[in-house]
């Protein structure tokens, strides 16, 4: 555990800050909505859920193969692949 305490205390996670917004009009309601993007390049895919109809409570995005998804920094979970480490709170995954 005092690994995992080491590591997490010099992970500072980035600072995001709305740089502009995306406009989106959703076809089937006609509704409009105004999702931020951060450092004029990513947008936070829970923003979606903004998006609702009366047939799906929500919208999820969908990535397969995590072609275009963004990897962040956990201070709980510890991976080390070339090692074939996967730690969660310090607990080995096996």
């Amino acid at each position: 555990m005092d690994r995992i305490t080491k590591i997490s205390s010099g992970i500072k996670a980035p600072k995001s800050y709305p740089t502009s917004s995306l406009t989106i009009t959703d076809n089937r309601t006609g509704k409009h909505y105004e999702i931020p993007i951060y450092n004029n390049s990513f947008i936070n895919s829970q923003d979606l859920s903004k998006i609702v109809s009366p047939d799906a409570p929500t919208l999820r995005s969908y990535d397969p193969g995590y072609m275009n998804t963004m990897s962040c920094t956990s201070s709980i979970t510890y991976i080390d692949g070339g090692k074939g480490i996967l730690q969660y709170r310090g607990i080995p995954i096996e």
